[in-house]
């Protein structure tokens, strides 16, 4: 039987919902198609939006012939037998189109093996991917290919190409059951049609109750891979709320991902470290906070142990920001990495035998609970040949003021 979403499968790019920044007139397929000259490219989006029938469509309306392969079941020899064919249709007067789907999928090596056919002529390789071209593909096949960025489909498409689904299975749904089915759709144009699909075998007549509705769409996970573009992009979002003291914001983008499958512990690692990076000195409260959210959440799992991780995700998000430690850290490391091993200033070693104190270890050094104020102004802290420097910079915010204000006091002693 063949599926819904195969059967309402668009042929012309009229019949596409959502991508009109691709297929209305004037835009990039519509131009190919009107110029009846295709190009390779690369398809970026997100399941469901449309890049296997973009790529049908413009194969068919540009007269090429087309050749598939799926980079999850596709290996070397696979694409060997695709250039043998491809080769065959040069002979026959045809141009070929390679279109491999999740071409993220495939590696280095195999990537390279379309390069040299690309070069020549025999193929135009469309690919398609889920995946940040930037990341999953090499640079020498980029270099080939245009990236198309398809976007998630629009609620108002989807209602759409809902209706065109309900007219071809007859059902009869309430406004209510088709929001429902839209929103847990969640963009995707192929989830919604088997979403429908499904709801078709358990109707009768037509007929479609709301317990019906509710059973099919449970479950249905938001678009999350894990590991993958989206889970960064939300991690990205999540960082950068706190960052900007947006509590509200920053709850919004935990929970999108929680509600999407997210280890908890990730997310308690991540507040652990905007923690450090984002807050430092200015609140040295949100480090420990944030260590007993985790801990807490250990205890209690989810979804009690959850609110401990909102509490410290609104708490750092609350907090005075500084970077001043994060920057200070950076400075440092990189001249201990880059200034190679500089001696210990004499006075700075540890004298523990009669032998090294006659070599001079510890000599000079004074001891700063014996000084006025308890520092030792005069007492260098750094390697000769690097002279005094100076790597942190509180800032403005929380206790960071005190510290700066302590902080000037004893470095303009410590130059006089």
């Amino acid at each position: 039987m063949q599926p819904l979403a195969d059967k309402l499968r668009p042929q012309v790019l009229d019949d596409v919902v959502g991508q009109q920044h691709l297929t209305a007139d004037n835009r990039p397929f519509a131009k190919v198609i009107e110029n009846n000259h295709l190009h390779s490219m690369v398809l970026w989006g997100p399941p469901g939006t449309g890049k296997t029938t973009l790529a049908r469509i413009l194969c068919e309306k540009t007269n090429v012939q087309q050749i598939n392969l799926s980079a999850i079941l596709s290996g070397v020899a696979d694409i060997r037998k695709a250039i043998k064919q491809a080769e065959e249709n040069r002979d026959n007067n045809l141009n070929t189109v390679l279109f491999v789907d999740e071409i993220h999928r495939f590696n280095k090596s195999q990537q390279d093996a379309f390069l040299p056919h690309m070069e020549n002529g025999l193929i135009t390789l469309i690919g398609a991917t889920t995946e940040n071209p930037s990341f999953a593909l090499n640079n020498a096949l980029l270099s080939r290919s245009r990236v198309y960025i398809l976007k998630n489909i629009e609620a108002d498409d989807l209602r759409i190409l809902l209706e065109k689904g309900v007219k071809e299975t007859g059902l009869d749904l309430s406004e209510a059951q088709q929001n429902q089915l839209i929103q847990s759709a969640d963009g995707d144009a192929r989830r919604l049609l088997t979403l429908l699909e499904i709801l078709s075998d358990y109707s009768h007549d037509g007929d479609v109750n709301d317990e019906e509705v509710s059973l099919i769409v449970s479950g249905q996970a938001r678009r999350f891979d894990n590991k993958g573009d989206v889970f960064y992009e939300q991690i990205s979002a999540l960082h950068k709320c706190v960052r900007s003291s947006n509590p509200d914001a920053a709850l919004y983008w935990m929970n999108r991902m929680l509600d999407a499958g997210c280890d908890p512990q990730y997310i308690a690692r991540r507040l652990l470290r905007m923690a450090s990076e984002e807050v430092g000195n200015a609140d040295p409260r949100a480090l420990t906070l944030c260590l007993d959210a985790w801990e807490t959440w250990r205890r209690l799992g989810s979804p009690e142990g959850d609110l401990a991780l909102a509490q410290a995700a609104v708490y750092v998000a609350s907090c005075p920001k500084s970077n001043a430690v994060y920057t200070a850290h950076n400075e440092s490391r990189a001249d201990a990495k880059n200034l190679g091993s500089l001696d210990v200033p004499m006075h700075l070693r540890n004298a523990p035998t009669d032998l090294m104190k006659k070599q001079g270890f510890g000599s000079g050094y004074q001891y700063d609970h014996d000084s006025e104020h308890s520092v030792a102004y005069s007492q260098k802290g750094f390697p000769d040949k690097m002279g005094e420097k100076v790597y942190y910079h509180p800032k403005q915010a929380g206790l960071e003021i005190k510290i700066a204000q302590k902080l000037e006091i004893i470095r303009s002693n410590r130059n006089d």
